[in-house]
């Protein structure tokens, strides 16, 4: 999956999971994202189904997750206000879809809300 900010631009290997491929036949999409810390979260188009997938509240760095209390994508770049010992921390449950292949640094140069922020297959 490739996800585009402005000019940035992040491969993210998806997980073999029910989430990744629900997320998957949804593509491509547009959302909008917010900041949580070292988190970036934006609430896809369409629901993903993540029926039998592990859940989980804790993530590695680079780590791109569905949270689906919010139907969101969530991007992990360090800790958020949820964290315990600097660790990606996850408000509730999630399920993670996939992983960052290259550097997430740049995440860190971006503020605030990101508008436009593109989702699509990788071809």
């Amino acid at each position: 999956m490739i996800i585009t900010i402005g000019t940035t631009t992040l491969d993210v290997e998806l997980y073999d999971n029910h989430a990744s491929r629900s997320l998957r036949k949804t593509l491509p999409q547009e959302i909008r994202m917010s900041s949580w810390g070292d988190e970036y979260y934006g609430e896809l188009a369409r629901r993903i189904d993540y029926d039998g997938d592990e859940l989980r509240d804790v993530f590695d760095i680079g780590e791109v997750a569905l949270w689906p209390s919010g139907n969101a994508l969530c991007i992990f770049f360090g800790p958020t206000p949820a964290s315990v010992d600097g660790e990606p921390r996850m408000a509730s449950d999630g399920v993670a879809l996939g992983k960052i292949t290259g550097d997430v640094s740049v995440l860190k140069k971006l503020k605030g809300s990101l508008s436009h922020v593109k989702i699509a297959a990788r071809s």
